[in-house]
């Protein structure tokens, strides 16, 4: 599609009453000639499968079974809302990543194509037609035993059970620091943490909203040894990414596992807890995946602070506010994730890079307070930028009432921890790079996508840089020395 087409396709008018229309120019069923009918078992039965049986189905998270054609059509004008809104605040499937700009490679990304939403809209808008059962796929089966989504942890760590009362305040505070039982260090190739709680998981009494499912609304932890005042010792301590209440797992770059050392605690003061309408009682299941015994991880994890704690000023009653925040890269990096933070008024936010003269857009999201994602690159996608670069962030914040997560937009809102205040940060993880490692990376990315010297790359603004400085030496250098040393003086 032309951009234009794309930008008037996402306008709110145009997506909801045009996308049945639309549907009859580019489905491929209908281009192909084979049908001028979309039916569940054909057209509808396989997106359900991909990207959303996982969550709807009998004993699954979300509050409807959308695996038979009877549970789906009677939700049918729902869906097409849902998946209407594609990239923000109540898009199903969670996902908000914007399909018209930026990097548009990333893991485990189960957000449908227009296509796909076109045709949801066309079948609710057509009497949700059922189809011939030979067109639908294998059902799919599912193991309720298994609820880790990054695969089974090698190890499982949980913390103590806290009960949260109906009706009560949200609570902050510490929780009971946790032996992780560990004999020996393991690099860790995934983190997952799963909240297990006393709540029906049938009938979807309270369950229409993710808050309304889970008491635990976010942890910032670490892992550490404990001195004789059950202190953590600081030159033990491993930081791992804040859990947030809906977010997906954190798998770390494979050439830059974390170290989980043995002998430690999980140490948190940093929990919030809210009410969820009912009595309920819950604790946190922290599942680690491991390398193999002997792993060493090729990268170090870059710690820069991307945001803005102190000039956040949100007016109220007022749409379009931006915030931003700049960090310039000390060291070459490569990006492995994208990590939206905001809180209630937070609608979107975007990743830029500034380099030279250049000004290059690497990602933008919209933001749900209620599903917090993190979007993790592909391998050929993740951003590698020279030191020097400078990183931008930009939040665009709506406090009014078209906001249903804002509680009262006559509010001026500004820094803090509670929901009904604010933060603005990228929480995404990034790896250094050596000059070496640098090079080698582009090299990989070169060769990965069959790059030529007038081929662009958005993220890696040195993947194609040609030779323009000469090198003076006193002994003639090799080439791949010229090429490394004149980059790196163009990046410098």
């Amino acid at each position: 599609m032309k951009p234009a087409i794309i930008q008037l396709f996402k306008t709110p008018f145009f997506r909801l009453n045009s996308l049945a229309m639309y549907a009859l120019f580019l489905l491929p069923s209908l281009a192909n000639g084979q049908s001028d009918e979309i039916t569940f078992h054909k057209d509808i039965e396989p997106i359900l499968q991909r990207s959303c049986q996982n969550c709807h189905r009998p004993a699954g998270v979300a509050p409807m079974s959308l695996v038979s054609y009877d549970e789906v059509a009677p939700f049918a004008g729902l869906i097409e809302y849902k998946t209407g809104l594609r990239d923000r605040a109540g898009a199903m499937p969670p996902w908000y990543m914007e399909k018209d700009i930026g990097i548009q490679g990333y893991k485990n990304d189960p957000s449908l194509s227009d296509e796909e939403i076109a045709a949801i809209s066309a079948w609710a808008r057509s009497g949700t037609p059922k189809g011939n059962a030979a067109d639908a796929p294998e059902p799919m089966e599912f193991d309720d035993s298994l609820k880790w989504t990054a695969g089974q942890p090698d190890l499982i760590v949980n913390t103590n059970d806290v009960t949260k009362l109906a009706g009560t305040p949200d609570w902050w505070g510490e929780i009971d620091r946790i032996n992780i039982g560990l004999e020996e260090d393991r690099y860790v190739k995934s983190v997952e943490i799963v909240e297990v709680n006393d709540v029906d998981m049938q009938g979807g009494s309270g369950r229409d909203t993710v808050g309304g499912r889970f008491i635990f609304h976010h942890m910032i932890w670490s892992t550490a040894e404990l001195d004789e005042n059950g202190e953590r010792v600081e030159d033990t301590t491993t930081g791992w990414p804040v859990h947030e209440v809906g977010r997906n797992p954190d798998i770390f770059d494979e050439d830059a596992g974390r170290l989980l050392r043995a002998g430690t605690f999980i140490v948190s003061d940093s929990v919030h807890m809210h009410s969820n309408g009912k009595d309920t009682t819950a604790h946190l299941e922290i599942g680690f995946r491991f390398h193999p015994v002997g792993y060493e991880p090729k990268f170090e994890r870059a710690t820069l602070g991307l945001g803005n704690g102190v000039d956040i000023s949100i007016a109220g009653d007022e749409k379009d506010q931006e915030l931003h925040a700049y960090v310039a890269l000390q060291d070459h990096t490569k990006i492995i994730t994208f990590e939206p933070h905001l809180h209630a008024p937070g609608e979107r936010m975007c990743l830029e890079a500034i380099w030279g003269y250049t000004v290059e857009t690497l990602s933008c999201v919209g933001y749900d307070h209620n599903w917090v994602r993190g979007y993790a690159y592909d391998n050929d996608t993740a951003p590698i930028l020279p030191k020097g670069t400078i990183l931008h962030i930009t939040g665009y914040m709506n406090n009014t009432d078209t906001n249903p997560n804002v509680p009262d937009p006559r509010n001026w809102q500004g820094s803090g921890n509670r929901s009904v205040t604010n933060m603005f940060i990228d929480l995404g993880m990034r790896v250094k790079l050596t000059d070496e490692q640098f090079f080698e990376e582009m090299e990989k990315r070169r060769a990965s996508l069959n790059l030529g010297p007038n081929d662009h790359v958005i993220g890696c603004p040195l993947c194609a840089a040609p030779l323009v400085v000469p090198v003076i030496s006193d002994e003639e250098p090799s080439s791949d020395e010229l090429s490394n040393e004149v980059a790196l003086q163009e990046t410098e």
